[in-house]
Parts: structure tokens; sequence; C-alpha cells
């Protein structure tokens, strides 16, 4: 089976309004549901937002599906074969203030890190100057007081219930 340019014009038309890849093969004939979902591919045609709801059967075919509707807040965005659903949420609440303040002392290097110092790092691993907290933990933790509330946010939510 040919792509013709008219083949081509009815079922980039018969996408547009919202017929399924069965429906687009049926109407064109000769061709099969995973040819025109190629088809649909090569040719980048957008994706649809699929749901259960359908509409009433058309002559010629079945339901085709109605797009689902959007809650407000958010938006449907297609890129390329892919449907994106984009949900605006309130921004997080800012980080609160460390509970204690670590006094950094420059930190200390790779070679002079004990089982007893925090692991939190300082700076850029590239760098000469980059170090580590070093700051003394608790047996069993891998960062200080500090460093463990912002690398283990959650955890320290749980603790404050």
């Amino acid at each position: 089976m040919n792509w013709t340019d008219e083949r081509i014009e009815t079922l980039r038309r018969l996408w547009a309004e919202g017929l399924s890849a069965s429906q687009i093969a049926t109407a064109l004939g000769g061709v099969s549901r995973n040819a025109v979902i190629g088809k649909i591919h090569r040719l980048g045609l957008s994706g649809r937002v699929k749901t259960g709801k359908a509409r009433p059967a058309r002559a010629g075919g079945g339901a085709v599906h109605a797009p689902r509707p959007v809650p407000s807040g958010s938006r449907v965005m297609a890129v390329g074969s892919t449907v994106v659903k984009v949900v605006e949420r309130e921004a997080p609440a800012p980080l609160r203030e460390p509970a204690e303040v670590v006094p950094l002392h420059g930190g200390v290097t790779l070679l002079d890190l004990k089982t007893s110092s925090c692991r939190w790092p300082i700076g850029d691993p590239s760098d000469p100057a980059f170090r580590f907290c070093g700051t003394r933990i608790q047996p069993g933790e891998t960062y200080c007081p500090c460093h463990a509330e912002l690398a283990y946010p959650a955890r320290t939510k749980a603790k404050a219930r």
C-alpha cells in the first residue's frame, strides 16, 4: 500500500477530527491500524488525551473518544506524538533556617575524613579547594544534624510529628 498525497491528507483530517487509528484504517481501506499509527508518528502529528468517555457513534464507524476536560490550573500540551498534562501548583514553602549553625572552619579534605566526620560536600569536586564539612557526627550517621536536615527533609518532618 502506497501513501499517496490524498490518503495522507485524509489521514491528517480524520486524525484532527479525533478518529482512532482503527477507525482511520477502516475509512482508508487496505491499511492496518499499525500502519496508520506508524504514519501518524512519522508525520509528527500531535497526540491526544485519551479518556474512557466516548462520543456518540458516527456513521461508518464506532465511538470516538472525547478529549478529557482539563482541571483549572492545568493545561495539556502536545510535544510531537507525546501528550503532557501540565499542572501548576503552589510553590513549595521556602526552606526554614537550619536548627543549628555549623561553623565550617575550612572543612576537611578527603584524606582527613574520619568515620566520625560529617561527609557533606562543600564546593566543586574538581576544585583543589573542595572540602567536606568535617563536623563531628553521631555514630551511624553520615551528616551532622544541620546537613542531615538538608539531605533528608522528609525524615526531619517525620520526627517533628
